[in-house]
Formats: structure tokens, sequence, C-alpha cells
């Protein structure tokens, strides 16, 4: 029953999200295709519920061709505009707004023991790990060792937020971390 309320709470949010935020997904894309020299939209697979891949849908930010985040890139990442397109995911089902943040293949889906209750979530747009680590490409460009320092300190602390929201997660919860990360 729970996971059905998150649902309608999910589908409503996000169509009122993809209603209010349209306008600046159009304006974005349009600047975004000419900044980026692209269609505008990025897509990559992503693990989801279950261990399941899924396309992630996001504003291009970096260069087709030099790979490099753009100058306007950097602006819709740090206001993390390029994550509106997600309210899509959310409406098909393949996200929801709040749950563990959805990663490349090789990281959750290699989870193992108790971990992996993770993958009975689905991903979020937000989550307490999201926000604690909101600046994460900053933490790691400090980092002498950016691979090994992710994988021995940031994604395990991921993990064990991601675990404790696995066993507290309600809808109140829910609208609390929409409510920290909103503002």
């Amino acid at each position: 029953m729970k996971s059905i309320f998150k649902r309608i709470f999910d589908i409503v949010v996000s169509a009122f999200a993809l209603i209010i935020f349209l306008p600046i997904i159009l304006i974005s894309w349009v600047i975004l295709m000419a900044d980026t020299a692209s269609g505008g939209f990025f897509f990559q697979k992503r693990v989801g519920q279950y261990g399941k891949l899924f396309t992630i849908y996001k504003l291009r930010t970096m260069h087709v061709n030099t790979g490099n985040v753009t100058k306007t890139g950097v602006f819709f990442r740090k206001y993390k505009l390029d994550e509106l397109p997600q309210f899509l995911n959310v409406l098909k089902g393949d996200m929801s707004i709040v749950g563990p943040r959805p990663d490349i293949e090789g990281y959750y889906d290699k989870l193992e023991g108790e971990n992996r209750k993770i993958l009975q979530l689905k991903p979020g747009i937000t989550s307490e790990a999201s926000l604690k680590y909101f600046n994460e490409e900053a933490i790691l460009e400090q980092q002498e060792n950016a691979l090994e320092y992710n994988d021995t300190v940031i994604f395990p602390d991921k993990v064990k937020m991601n675990l404790d929201y696995y066993y507290s997660n309600n809808l109140f919860l829910d609208i609390k971390i929409i409510i920290k990360t909103i503002f």
C-alpha cells in the first residue's frame, strides 16, 4: 500500500513540476543545443530498481566534440537545471522523486549482502545522500586520487545513507527531503 501512495505522489508532483518547469526546460534545451553542438539532450543507461537498466534523461552540458563541460553547462549543472527532464523518468515509472540517485553500471549493481536492499528502491531525483554530496564534482577535484576517494569514502557513505532511507522511508520523510532540496 505504501508503494501505491508513493507512486501517486510521484505522478502528481512530477506532472506538476513538468508543467511549471516546461518553459525553463524548453529555453534551456534551445540554449544547450547551440552551446554543445548537439540535440540538447543527454541519454545514458543507469542502474534502476532491482538492478534493471533504464535510460535517464538530462540536458546535455558537455560539448560533443571536446567532451568538456561548456561555460553554460557549468551554470546548468550548478543549479541542477540539467536534471529537470528526469521528471519524465518519474512519470514513466523508472524513477521516484526521492530515492538513491541512479548510478552508472559498476557501482550499485555490484553491491553485496544487505547493501543490495537499496536496489529494491526506485532511484530518485533527490535523496539525503545527493544533498550531502551536492558538490561531489568539486570534492573529487580536490583529491589526489579522485576514483579511490570516491570508492573508499563517498560511495560507501552514500550506500549507508541510502540503506538508512530504505529502512525508514515514508511519505513524510520524502516531503522533508524535498523541502531540504528546494531550500
